[in-house]
């Protein structure tokens, strides 16, 4: 007999989960269903942000960085290491672990906010407005009737054509976290966040790594000069970086060859132990069964939705990276949450131009709103101010003065429109920026608030300064 429920999210991505347990949280009996295991066959929630993205990425960056550090920046701390050496099996079974304790605190908020969870596929079986059927198969196999149910299937990377994945030669994102030593020459096709994420991991470590990226400009989202900056420091990391290439053939044997066009057309190759394709990602629906209800997919495979996230079928939502967006764990989340407090009868509320960006390289590089370029094309009168690290007091202890923090203000009214950075810990401060906008804030308002001293927080303060060209510590 299936069993009856108010809401029922296939998927439990950042999205999913976090839709389930705010439903839940609103007095709605609610399932979630997610087919992603370990090894072991043990459930794993968390879809690819915590299995095979966001978490164990940074874990492995974290490990990467230690080791650089290490190797190149005790010594200035007057810290003398001798006989430094990675021992790869134990670095991944740590990102392994801290997977692992994430899975587990998700099964742990599922039990504590009483959300049922089935591990297995779910998808529609049929059904109307107010009693759609989910059939779930796996080893929570059961049948499920909603009321509403939340499609949150998430992403799946994009295969380069002409070179499928296997994860040992030719690898996505899950096979870049877990080679099990360290390449002597490491290809990455896509210069975008995995690419440069995954490509620091290893040249951290020792790899020598060549990013090939077709875009003819370097990471073109974020705004022009944190391009630029970000460019420079990374080609003296040892990033080898080409832009504008055509890739033109790949062949798997013993190791890969790749062929390629460069930016002037001119033929060229290059051989890798190792060849990570970072090339975007598709949305999810393969199995879900939109065909047997007649769920609306746009043209490019994603759920159609309305600004609410609402499909075509009542009843039906769907959210995160399987419709349109910047696919973002954030951003599902904001979703998830908002969706579950629109069916309760709330105003749910996601701004996308308030959706703060971040890649984890070292530096890191954050954002949030438009970009000087984008307000230049637009005609927008605005003014700039940037304040750099490197007369941070903090950044100077640290030992790392490397970027700026720079904000981006109406010429007229002052509101705040962009706040861009590259530096240490800057996916902290981009924050601030965050809040600032959401609340309509000025430059000048950030430039009035009290920072505490010292810390990297007083070069945002400083950047709001710089807008009205006044900054006290340059």
């Amino acid at each position: 007999m299936a069993e009856q429920f108010d809401v029922v999210v296939i998927g439990a991505g950042p999205g999913g989960y976090i839709a389930a347990i705010r439903a839940a949280q609103l007095g709605f009996r609610t399932a979630c269903v997610d087919d992603w295991t370990m090894a072991d066959g043990k459930p794993a929630p968390g879809g690819t942000c915590t299995n095979v993205g966001c978490i164990p990425s940074k874990a492995l960056l974290q490990s990467s960085e230690h080791f650089e550090h290490a190797g190149h920046a005790f010594a200035e701390h007057g810290i003398d290491v001798k006989g430094l050496a990675i021992d790869v099996t134990r670095m991944l079974a740590r990102k392994d672990k801290v997977v692992r304790q994430n899975n587990d605190g998700i099964l742990y908020l599922f039990k504590k906010n009483k959300v049922a969870f089935h591990s297995g596929t779910g998808s529609f079986a049929g059904g109307a407005p107010g009693a759609w059927q989910i059939m779930v198969e796996g080893s929570g196999a059961a049948s499920l009737v909603a009321k509403h149910v939340i499609v949150a299937t998430g992403s799946k990377p994009r295969a380069l054509p002409g070179a499928p994945f296997d994860n040992k030669l030719v690898l996505d994102n899950d096979g870049a976290l877990a080679i099990p030593e360290v390449p002597r020459k490491l290809g990455v096709i896509g210069a975008g966040v995995v690419g440069l994420e995954m490509g620091s991991v290893w040249r951290r470590l020792g790899a020598e790594v060549a990013i090939l990226e077709a875009l003819p400009v370097f990471l073109s989202a974020a705004d022009e000069q944190v391009a630029k900056e970000a460019w420079k420091l990374f080609a003296k990391q040892g990033l080898a970086i080409e832009l504008g290439i055509k890739i033109t053939k790949v062949v798997a044997a013993k190791d890969i060859a790749v062929e390629y066009d460069d930016v002037q057309g001119k033929k060229r190759s290059a051989r890798f132990d190792k060849l990570i394709v970072s090339i975007g990602r598709l949305p999810h629906t393969s199995g879900l069964g939109a065909d047997v209800v007649g769920l609306e997919l746009d043209e490019r495979g994603f759920v159609a939705v309305d600004g609410d996230c609402k499909t075509n079928l009542d009843g039906v939502w769907a959210i995160g990276d399987v419709v349109r967006g910047p696919m973002l764990a954030h951003k599902a989340e904001e979703e998830g949450v908002a969706v579950a407090e629109r069916i309760a009868g709330q105003h749910g509320h996601v701004d996308f131009n308030t959706v703060p960006w971040v890649i984890y390289t070292s530096p890191e590089i954050a954002w949030v709103g438009q970009t000087e370029q984008q307000l230049k094309a637009a005609g927008a009168a605005y003014r700039a101010g940037m304040f750099p690290f490197s007369a941070n007091g903090r950044a100077r202890a640290l030992g790392d003065t490397r970027g700026f923090v720079k904000f981006l203000a109406d010429a007229e009214t002052d509101r705040i429109l962009g706040l861009h950075a590259i530096g240490p810990m800057v996916s902290e401060l981009v924050s601030e920026g965050v809040v600032a906008m959401e609340f309509g804030a000025a430059s000048e308002d950030i430039a009035r608030i009290c920072h505490a001293h010292p810390s990297l927080s007083e070069a945002v303060k400083e950047a709001a300064l710089a807008v009205d060209k006044r900054t006290l510590n340059l």
